[in-house]
């Protein structure tokens, strides 16, 4: 039988870092959850940002911002009276920060209280960023919230 010897240590150390590299490659990544980006169009997005800069800081602006509220059967954004005129649309967009197929979009009316209703049919269990744009006086506003529905 050999003796175990200095070299003997470096080609099995060699191979087990070897190994463990493969294994990261391989066998790790394999059951982890995709990441998608938030837009196909990145790059043209990212030149139209902006206008949603601006429209953020309009929005920091305003004395009485939309507040939303998680209830059982959806989410509810209201829009203080000054902030929005009566009947107006609004543009929403929810990202889901987990899958990109449960983003959604869409325009919306408010209805006669000054709000609107994200039915809890197109939510499911995860985080999400909530993105509301509208329109006052030819300005733009939109604001952002982070919300986790269960």
């Amino acid at each position: 039988m050999k003796k175990f010897t200095w070299g003997h240590g470096i080609a099995l150390a060699l191979a087990c870092f070897i190994g463990f590299i493969l294994y990261l490659i391989f066998i790790f990544p394999i059951g982890k959850q995709t990441s998608d980006l938030v837009s196909d169009n990145y790059y043209q997005d990212e030149l139209e940002y902006q206008k949603v800069i601006d429209a953020k800081k309009n929005a920091d602006q305003l004395s009485q911002k939309p507040f939303f509220a998680q209830l059982p059967y959806g989410i509810r954004i209201a829009f203080p009276k000054e902030t929005i005129d009566a009947g107006q649309q609004v543009h929403f967009e929810l990202y889901s920060t987990n899958d990109k197929e449960k983003d959604k979009k869409q325009n919306v009316n408010l209805d006669n209280n000054n709000s609107f209703l994200v039915p809890k049919e197109m939510l499911s269990t995860g985080s999400y960023t909530l993105k509301v744009r509208w329109k006052k006086s030819d300005i733009d506003y939109q604001v952002d919230y982070e919300l986790v529905w269960k």
